[in-house]
C-alpha cells in the first residue's frame, strides 16, 4: 500500500490468503485499490432526483426491503432504514449513469455488502466499477450472457470427475442451481456475514469468472452426496440449491485457484458449447487488470488532492470565480444534499455497521505478514 505503484499483485495474492484481507479497516484500504478506485476522488452522495421515473424504482426498493437478512443482527431499526435508502439510491445511480447496463434480481445482494463494508460513496464508485466489468454479463437485457458464465460449470466437472459429471447429466439437473451463487457473489445464500466478506475478498482480486470456479469446487467437495441422490433432477437440484453453512471456505479457495490454473478458461472455451457467444466480463479483464497496475499510493493521492484544489482556488482568487470542483462529476454522478437528520442517521447506521462487523472480523485466520503491509 506503501510503494509507488502500489504493489497490486502482493494485494491479491493477500486477499486469496488464508483468511483474507482480515479486517474491514483493512477492506477499505484494499478493496478500492484492486478495482482502481481512487478514494480521494469519490462520487457525490446520490440526490433524491435519481429515484424520479426510474423505470427500476419499484423493483429495487422491492428488493432492497427484501434483503432485511443481510444486516447485522440486533442493528437498531432506525440505521437499518437509512442503510437501505442508501442502498437504493446508489443502486438507481450506477444505473441512471450506465443506460446500457439493466438492473437483475441479485444486484442489490451485492450491493449491500459493499455498503456494509466500505459505506455508501466508496461502495457506489465501486459498484459502478464492477457493474462495467466483473459483473457486466449479468446486466445484459436477456440471460444468455449470464448463461453463457453458467456453461463453464459442467467442462470443469468434466475434467475433475467425469463420473459426477456424467451423473449430473443424467440427471438433467443443469446449472440453474448455481445461478444466485453467481449472480450475487454467493451474498444471497450465505447466512454469515463473516464468510461472505471473505469470498469477495478473493472475487475482487481474481478473474470475474472465479465464482464459477469455486462453484465447480462445491460440487466436487459434495461429490459423495451427490453420488448418493436418486438420479432426478428435481432431488439433485433440491440438494445442490441449499448450499452448506459449514464449507471449509479457505480450503474451497485453493482448490479453485488450482482448477483456475489447471483448467483455464480459453482451454474450456474451445468447446462448442462455449464459442457461440462472447463475454464482455472476459474479454475486457485484461485490459482492465493491467489499468490497476499504475496506481499511486493513498498519501500521494491525498497530496495531490490538496494541491489540485489549492491551485484551483488560487486560480479563482485571480480569475474573480469560484473555484471549481477538482473534478466536474456533476452530470456523471448527479447531486443533492440529504436533510440534515437524515446524514445523522446514516452516520449512526455508519458507525453501527463497523462495531458489528469488527465483532464478527476472526484476525486469527489470516497470516500475521498481511498485517505488517498496513
Amino acid at each position: 500500500m506503501l510503494s509507488d505503484p502500489v504493489d497490486i499483485e502482493t494485494l491479491r495474492r493477500a486477499a486469496a490468503s488464508k483468511g483474507g484481507l482480515l479486517t474491514n479497516d483493512v477492506r477499505r484500504k484494499v478493496w478500492p485499490k484492486l478495482l482502481n478506485v481512487n478514494v480521494y476522488d469519490l462520487p457525490p452522495k446520490p440526490g433524491r432526483d435519481v429515484r424520479e421515473s426510474h423505470k427500476d424504482y419499484n423493483q429495487v426498493v422491492l428488493d432492497v426491503r427484501r434483503s432485511m437478512k443481510r444486516f447485522p443482527k440486533g442493528m437498531a431499526a432506525t440505521q437499518r432504514a437509512v442503510l437501505q435508502e442508501q442502498l437504493t439510491d446508489i443502486i438507481l445511480e450506477v444505473l441512471k449513469c450506465n443506460p446500457q447496463l439493466h438492473y437483475y434480481q441479485g444486484y442489490h445482494d451485492v450491493a449491500v455488502t459493499l455498503l456494509l463494508v466500505v459505506g455508501e460513496r466508496m461502495a457506489l464508485a465501486m459498484l459502478d466499477t464492477l457493474s462495467n466489468h466483473h459483473l457486466r454479463d449479468f446486466m445484459d437485457p436477456t440471460m444468455d450472457s449470464t448463461k453463457h458464465i453458467l456453461n463453464y460449470l459442467m467442462p470443469i466437472l468434466e475434467q475433475v470427475d467425469r463420473e459426477l459429471h456424467d451423473f449430473m447429466i443424467r440427471s438433467e439437473v443443469g446449472t440453474i442451481f448455481a445461478l444466485s451463487w453467481l449472480i450475487t457473489w454467493y451474498g444471497h445464500v450465505l447466512s454469515d456475514f463473516k464468510h461472505t466478506m471473505r469470498l469477495y475478498d478473493f472475487f475482487l482480486a481474481s478473474h470475474p469468472l472465479m465464482p464459477i470456479y469455486l462453484a465447480a469446487t462445491i460440487v466436487l467437495h459434495r461429490e459423495e452426496e451427490v453420488k448418493k441422490t436418486e438420479c432426478d433432477m428435481a432431488m439433485v437440484h433440491h440438494l445442490l440449491s441449499h448450499i452448506p453453512q459449514d464449507l471449509p471456505y479457505q480450503l474451497l479457495i485453493g482448490r479453485a485457484e488450482d482448477l483456475f490454473q489447471q483448467y483455464p478458461p480459453p482451454l474450456l472455451a474451445k468447446r462448442a458449447t462455449l464459442q457461440s457467444h462472447k463475454s464482455l466480463s472476459i474479454s475486457t479483464f485484461q485490459a482492465f487488470q493491467l489499468s490497476t497496475l499504475h496506481q499511486r499510493p493513498n498519501s500521494v493521492l491525498q497530496r495531490l488532492t490538496k494541491e489540485r484544489v489549492s491551485n484551483s482556488r488560487h486560480a479563482s482568487r485571480h480569475s474573480g470565480q469560484d473555484a471549481a470542483p477538482p473534478r466536474d462529476r456533476g452530470q456523471r454522478w448527479g447531486s443533492g444534499d440529504r436533510m440534515v437528520k437524515m446524514a445523522v442517521w446514516g452516520l449512526s447506521a455508519t458507525l453501527g455497521v463497523a462495531v458489528f462487523a469488527v465483532a464478527q472480523t476472526a484476525l486469527g485466520w489470516g497470516p500475521e505478514v498481511l498485517q505488517q503491509l498496513f
